[in-house]
């Protein structure tokens, strides 16, 4: 348990969550992750941010609600953000070494 409490859950869930509202353009995220790096956020949590970032983009998240209607689109948003932070986990768990 304390492994898996170690991977940085929460950490995690709050970069997919807020990468989804606050879209930076790549160039633009570097500098923030950076220097969230420095204090201490884990680098899966850093990709998990980067992940949801362009993935819901304002523009484009208009257009794919037009779109695809409500339901479906709660679903993106669903199915991005656990991407997200399964990609995050995955690659917490691959530098850290865990099995």
């Amino acid at each position: 348990m304390r492994k898996f409490l170690s991977l940085g859950i929460v950490m995690l869930m709050m970069a997919a969550t807020l990468g989804v509202p606050l879209y930076a353009c790549g160039g633009g995220t570097i500098p923030l992750l950076q220097q969230w790096l420095w204090d201490g956020m884990s680098l899966g949590s850093a990709a998990s941010f980067m992940i949801t970032g362009p993935a819901t983009k304002i523009t484009n998240l208009g257009a794919l609600k037009i779109v695809l209607g409500l339901r479906r689109f709660l679903l993106y948003l669903l199915f991005v953000m656990a991407f997200a932070f399964a990609s995050g986990m995955a690659v917490n768990i691959v530098l850290n070494g865990y099995t």
